[in-house]
């Protein structure tokens, strides 16, 4: 490949958050609101999971950026230079994320967390559940908060210090600011590995206390981590879209569009490791989890893996899809619906079973709220995750507008515009 030359860097302006777009965000937030307040207002069994799930996904996009942000600088990878701003406004929404996950939890825990009853272990209760007490040590309402307000301190922390250090490079910083950064990304990449996995056993797998799995962080990770990837895809094809980002060629888009290819054949990989080694060794207590999901949501849960696996498989395989900006922003959004329902499936059925039982119990104290034991997904559901999406955009958007769209003096930047692959 022969250079080019000096390539000259043009986006130094900010993007510009039109009041349209910013009218729709809104829009999409109240639709959201409504879907949420109508829940509450019908005794609907599942807002609770509902706004977890959602949540979650939400959550989920914010920190997969911020830790797909922090490996580029680790690596010293030169490609990414011209798509660090969208990284970085995409992983401003954590504390908002982190409130919202907070008030779920204060408020709707006993809903969500079987773990949380009380008296479950105490001995002489009458709900006394012996697994259940004998994961107390960790399963605790003290540590428990304390991890979860660890969590998004934690995430927030660095995805706001990458965010300063890049502005600072802006600033004509350059290199000094991008060392810092590469020193921050390495000492935060050693605490996501831990905070991941213990985060993905509190906010999901807590919720079916007696059941374990030793692949779960692994999996819930590749799980947001390629929706953070289908979102960072949306986003920079959109700008594209708009006349933003001339450098971003489609050289980058074919690398971003190879990482959506590789991690959800890896998503793949991870769910079929779980479900493969939990069917073929038929222990009781393991095989529930399935079970719960093949009898009652085995159309969702057939969907979310055909989705996450088939359409990737089949569309990004080649060479040419992955460079044409148009069909990365439909994969993008393919990819986004596939996990969505996958996380519905990680996070609703066993919220399901407690909404159940606590239905049980009140229905002999005749306050029934209807005892539905099993999930679905309708306008509810749907105008719940429309809310989320129009949060995510917005908060991302108005980022994007407070900073020229591509690093000035980032000491890869020559790199990045010759990309060449």
């Amino acid at each position: 490949m022969g250079h080019h030359g000096h390539i000259e860097v043009t986006s130094t302006q900010p993007y510009n958050f039109s009041s349209r777009n910013r009218m729709i965000a809104m829009v999409m937030m109240v639709i959201g609101l409504v879907a949420i307040i109508a829940q509450f207002a019908t005794h609907h069994e599942q807002t609770w999971a509902n706004l977890l799930w959602n949540n979650f996904i939400f959550m989920g996009m914010a920190l997969g950026a911020t830790f797909f942000l922090a490996v580029q600088y680790v690596a010293e990878v030169g490609w990414s230079a011209v798509i660090k701003r969208p990284l970085e406004a995409m992983g401003q929404s954590l504390p908002v994320a982190g409130v919202i996950m907070i008030l779920i939890i204060a408020l709707g825990g006993k809903h969500l967390y079987h773990w949380m009853d009380g008296g479950i272990t105490d001995p002489n209760a009458a709900n006394y559940d012996e697994i259940i007490a004998g994961k107390s040590a960790y399963l605790n309402p003290v540590f428990f908060w304390v991890r979860v307000v660890l969590y998004f301190a934690i995430w927030t922390y660095f995805a706001r210090l990458f965010r300063a250090n890049s502005l600072r490079m802006d600033a004509g910083e350059g290199t000094p600011a991008y060392i810092k950064n590469r020193r921050y990304a390495a000492a935060f990449l050693v605490l996501f590995a831990i905070t991941e996995s213990t985060m993905s056993w509190d906010f999901i797998m807590s919720i079916e206390t007696h059941w374990y799995s030793t692949l779960f962080g692994w999996y819930t990770f590749s799980g947001f981590f390629v929706t953070s990837l289908a979102a960072l895809a949306f986003i920079v094809t959109y700008l594209k879209h708009k006349g933003y980002l001339p450098e971003v060629s489609e050289h980058h888009l074919h690398d971003i569009g190879k990482f959506m290819f590789a991690f959800s054949i890896f998503w793949t990989y991870l769910w079929f490791a779980q479900f493969m080694l939990i069917w073929y060794s038929n222990i009781p207590e393991e095989v529930t989890y399935f079970m719960l999901r093949q009898d009652h949501y085995r159309g969702i849960w057939l969907a979310a893996f055909f989705i996450n696996f088939i359409a990737p498989f089949i569309i990004l395989m080649s060479r040419d899809a992955k460079r044409k900006k148009y069909l990365v922003m439909f994969m993008s959004a393919i990819i986004f619906i596939g996990h969505w329902l996958d996380f519905y499936i990680m996070v609703v059925p066993g919220s399901m079973v407690i909404a159940g039982h606590h239905a049980a119990a009140h229905a002999a104290e005749g306050a029934a709220h209807g005892g539905q034991i099993f999930g679905s997904i309708g306008l509810m559901e749907i105008g719940t995750t429309i809310g989320f999406i129009g949060l995510f955009a917005y908060i991302t958007q108005h980022f994007l507008s407070k900073s020229p769209l591509v690093v000035k003096n980032h000491p890869m930047m020559e790199e990045s515009l010759h990309h060449a692959i």
